[in-house]
């Protein structure tokens, strides 16, 4: 991650830098370049406009005298500026100072030409004997046809050239100053980017190792705080994939451990009798025949437990398809009471049946409905020993209300949050008598929710258990078109 952040320092102080560099270079130059012509032209129209003023004052002298260098050294004092005059040969005759070097010199004979045939010349004067250039501008003296020779003032590019080094220096500063404040910005920038990647590098290392609980802690508004949001959404989404799977397993251990005790007590059994049958221990037919009567009732619970296993597993893996009709609940309920009259007399317990009149018909399974309410009334039998089994059913808005209630044992509050999973047992060590599979009450929600119902058990311990059941009505079914 260091490397990476260097990397990143790097890159911005680079790209900053250059940004930096061009920025005020290019705008140097071009401030330079704007600004030497603004000079110029400035400096070349004030000395133009002076020398027509210096010609209009001697116009009417053409040749030099004592009045004629007086004119000159007073505008040169006016103007602060050096003025020269030259004949038709190009040569100086006049300065407007005293013990000039350079009269008798001649200017650039293409100034010469120009001046003389009328025309203003503006140049960097090239005097014999002198090698300091001077920009200079240079003015026909006289009129018209009346051409006496030309007028030169000129001024030294010394001020311009070093106003040019002043501009220079300062872009110069700026620039320095600005690479200062862009490595500033770009450690700034750096430390503020690599740090909460520092954050969210830790963080997926964590997470990679498997540690799904772990969260990105960066508090920042934009692109980087989206980058540690996403890891959390991840994280969680593992987390939750993590518990699933860690679930799932739990589940698959149990169900094996379960499906291996279910089967190891009556195969036990059965083996026990078996080995007695072949080995000759048992004699009197009476003997075999309880042998025969308990191998069979031990193969009977192992086809049952196959069967319910069968039938969970369908359900969970969405094969169980309904075949839907209206369904007479009071019907229904009849046939369920009748079929199990016999084994609730053997008991000594009351099976009843409540069902008001014109109770609206469900849409169901007819089959599976029949499932539900036998499994619920062969539980209730199972942990009942006195007392009466009530199966009731009542109209609530778009459902039947089912009810089997019964005065058993009933179940315990840790126990109710449990009773539907598969092989749950709530007479585990207190009856061996209570044989059973731990899968009814399971397949029951399944079919209950394959219905779109919904179902529910309120119990007392020692005083019994209702479980309840709601299914849709025929009118509150909604076909799909």
């Amino acid at each position: 991650m260091l490397g990476m952040s260097k990397s990143i320092f790097r890159r911005l102080l680079f790209s900053f830098l250059a940004t930096v560099l061009l920025g005020l270079g290019v705008s140097g130059i071009l401030i330079s370049m704007s600004a030497r012509e603004y000079f110029y032209d400035t400096k070349k129209e004030e000395l133009l406009r002076m020398a027509k003023n210096v010609n209009a004052a001697i116009l009417e002298r053409p040749r030099v005298d004592k009045k004629l260098l007086d004119i000159l050294e007073e505008k040169d004092k006016t103007y602060d500026t050096r003025i020269w005059l030259f004949n038709q040969e190009g040569k100086i005759v006049a300065t407007s100072t005293k013990d000039e070097v350079v009269i008798g010199k001649s200017v650039a004979i293409s100034i010469a030409d120009n001046v003389l045939h009328g025309k203003n010349a503006v140049t960097e004067l090239k005097i014999e004997g002198l090698d300091d250039p001077m920009l200079s501008v240079s003015v026909p003296w006289g009129e018209g046809e009346k051409i006496y020779g030309g007028i030169i003032l000129h001024a030294p590019l010394e001020g311009i050239e070093r106003t040019f080094a002043q501009m220079r220096e300062t872009i110069l500063w700026a620039t320095l100053f600005g690479v200062l404040l862009s490595t500033a910005m770009v450690s700034y920038l750096s430390w503020s980017i690599s740090r909460p990647l520092r954050t969210i590098e830790r963080t997926a290392a964590e997470i990679g190792r498997g540690n799904y609980a772990e969260r990105v802690q960066v508090h920042t508004s934009d692109e980087i705080n989206d980058l540690a949001q996403t890891i959390n959404t991840m994280a969680e989404k593992l987390e939750m994939v993590e518990q699933e799977r860690h679930h799932l397993e739990q589940v698959r251990n149990d169900f094996l451990a379960n499906v291996s005790h279910e089967l190891r007590t009556p195969l036990t059994a059965v083996q026990g009798f078996l080995e007695a049958l072949q080995d000759g221990l048992v004699e009197e037919e009476e003997a075999r025949q309880k042998y025969y009567a308990v191998m069979y009732s031990e193969t009977m619970q192992i086809n049952r437990l196959v069967d319910d296993l069968m039938d969970l597993m369908k359900l969970e893996n969405n094969e169980v398809t309904l075949a839907k009709f209206p369904v007479d609940v009071q019907e229904l309920l009849g046939k369920i009471a009748f079929a199990f009259h016999p084994e609730s007399e053997e008991k000594g317990i009351r099976l009843e049946v409540e069902v008001p009149e014109e109770l609206p018909k469900i849409y169901a399974d007819r089959d599976r409905v029949g499932q539900i309410i036998k499994n619920l009334v062969k539980n209730a039998l199972k942990f009942t020993e006195e007392g009466e089994i009530r199966l009731s059913a009542t109209a609530e808005e778009h459902w039947v209300r089912i009810r089997v209630a019964d005065t058993g044992v009933g179940i315990s509050s840790d126990d109710l949050n449990r009773i539907w999973e598969r092989f749950f047992k709530v007479d585990r060590g207190r009856s061996k008598k209570n044989k059973g599979t731990g899968l009814g009450l399971a397949i029951v929600k399944e079919l209950v929710e394959l219905h779109d119902g919904k179902c529910s058990v309120e119990s007392i311990p020692g005083e019994g258990s209702t479980f309840t059941v709601w299914l849709p009505t025929v009118a509150y079914y909604r076909p799909m078109t």
